[in-house]
């Protein structure tokens, strides 16, 4: 019986190393946070709501790199579970202003967690020099990209 092996020829090519780990990263990534009642757009707007404080959800939309289309459902999921507020903004009662609830801080805490362990797993056979290499390369690889291309926040407006 003949198995389906990926041509030898591919395994050696970056695009498709990277493509293959990336499957691997988004799996455990996303199993970590699921572990937790959390998903990425859950842990994007958590984060970015501790570290820039309250904002109207077209601001979150471009802070967080989240579609405005993906951005009301994801506010919706976690309004309804306490870990966010949403309350007139007093300069424009049109629009809500989005804030982060203690709960929601103890939640980015536990994915917070979760993604450390991730990322252990994912990095696991890498030693800690060639973890902060490997980080290092992709980074200048990620803006020789995103000059070209555009950041994902320039994308998204």
């Amino acid at each position: 019986m003949e198995t389906e092996e990926t041509p030898a020829r591919w395994e050696g090519l970056p695009s498709w190393l990277l493509g293959q780990t990336a499957n691997h990263a988004h799996r455990l990534v996303g199993d970590g946070f699921s572990s937790v009642g959390g998903r990425g757009y859950h842990y994007r707007l958590l984060a970015t709501l501790e570290e820039r404080g309250p904002a109207s959800q077209a601001a979150l939309g471009r802070r967080s790199g989240i579609h405005l289309s993906d951005m009301v459902a994801t506010i919706n999921e976690l309004a309804e579970r306490g870990l966010v507020e949403r309350a007139p903004d007093p300069s424009d009662r049109r629009r809500n202003i989005v804030s982060l609830t203690p709960e929601g801080a103890r939640q980015l805490r536990r994915l917070e967690k979760r993604l450390a362990e991730s990322q252990d797993e994912l990095l696991a056979p890498l030693s800690p020099e060639e973890r902060q290499q490997l980080t290092e390369l992709l980074s200048k690889l990620l803006v020789h990209h995103s000059r070209r291309t555009g950041s994902p926040e320039e994308r998204w407006r």
